[in-house]
């Protein structure tokens, strides 16, 4: 197991302290604070658990592996073999999750997609992504919600969307930076190989426990119609809301819902989280974090090319992890660049984005 990382006598202490919470008087009269310590409770045991039963099985296999030798019985090679791939690859999967130990590992995210340089096959190119990452979300029981977009010929020029679920930003943090993409575009009549880029932000969504105070005298309020799907009301009134940080820039907006007020929370929280990044990227002095995103989205800057022409193939080119069946990855099947990167990250390799050396000519 990754060393260092996993110390389940320190899980099962947290653990026993907030169960003792719960049986204390007037636990459930705050149902926020009662929901928060279980679900707590729910994400430490989740930490736990998995590591006792996979015990469970390698104790099993030994057991088994044992008789097969005393017997001389070679019949059971093959399902002891089947045993093995099944506990390594759990153990492999457990040993990642140890590796989102930061504060906000286990938060929610947001995540919105830009396009960059490559015009009408660029937004194209960003309504890819931005179904991939859907896509990896529905695969693994994540919620989805689009809080905005905006359309363009051919795809979107931007959307943004919150993720929720269990260690949602610790495992999608490493995907902030530039994608790019090689295919022969389908918009091209002369049917010639084109380049496009996208950019990727993820943030974390913070809860109550994470103080960011906003002062109202730094922020510009605008309201506004929101546009495309949403119903009548939303299209008739100005319920959109765009928030923009004035001594940093951030600009955030929301138009899912159909209510002005909730669109304002939204935005908030969203605008809480950036915030939260921005200023711990200034504290740690560490811009390594957010450099693709101070890069231009274009050649030099991207984390990872994905080529369908001539050949077809997704690369990394942090962590130089590859897969060559780019469809199953552009359905969400992106689990294993998600765990390079982390495992990567903390085998303190480094994680640097740039050129791809294999595509020369492009």
């Amino acid at each position: 197991m990754y060393g260092g990382v996993f110390d389940p006598d320190g899980i099962y202490k947290r653990i026993a302290e907030k169960e003792a919470l719960t049986a204390q008087d007037g636990f459930w009269d705050d149902n926020d604070r009662a929901t928060k310590v279980m679900n707590d409770i729910k994400l430490l045991k989740g930490r736990v658990e998995p590591w006792e039963d996979l015990r469970r099985q390698v104790s099993d296999l030994e057991t088994l592996y044992e008789l097969a030798v005393e017997e001389g019985d070679q019949s059971l090679e093959k399902e002891l073999s089947e045993l093995y791939e099944k506990a390594r690859a759990q153990y492999e999967h457990h040993s990642i999750l140890n590796l989102l130990s930061d504060e906000v590992d286990k938060n929610d995210c947001f995540l919105s997609v830009h396009a960059g340089a490559g015009g009408t096959e660029a937004c194209d190119w960003t309504f890819m992504l931005s179904r991939m990452y859907q896509r990896w979300a529905e695969r693994h029981g994540y919620k989805v919600e689009v809080l905005s977009q905006e359309e363009a010929e051919g795809g979107l020029k931007s959307i943004n969307m919150r993720i929720s679920g269990d260690y949602v930003y610790g495992y999608t943090k490493g995907e902030a930076g530039v994608h790019r993409l090689v295919r022969i575009s389908p918009f091209d009549a002369n049917a010639r190989r084109h380049t496009s880029f996208a950019s990727v932000y993820v943030f974390p969504v913070l809860d109550d426990s994470i103080e960011v105070k906003i002062d109202p005298k730094d922020l510009r309020v605008d309201t506004f119609r929101a546009g495309g799907k949403g119903g009548q009301h939303v299209n008739k009134t100005d319920s959109a809301v765009r928030f923009t940080h004035i001594p940093t820039g951030i600009v955030v907006q929301c138009e899912s819902e159909r209510s002005q007020l909730m669109n304002r929370a939204t935005a908030m929280s969203e605008l809480r989280s950036r915030l939260y990044e921005y200023y711990k990227a200034e504290k740690e002095k560490e811009n390594q974090k957010f450099a693709a995103e101070k890069k231009s989205i274009s050649f030099g800057s991207q984390i990872r090319s994905y080529v369908f022409q001539p050949y077809t193939m997704v690369k990394d080119l942090r962590t130089r992890h590859s897969v060559g069946n780019i469809q199953a990855v552009m359905d969400g099947d992106i689990d294993s660049f998600l765990d390079s990167y982390l495992s990567a990250k903390w085998k303190g390799l480094p994680l640097e984005a740039g050129d791809d050396e294999d595509d020369a000519g492009e």
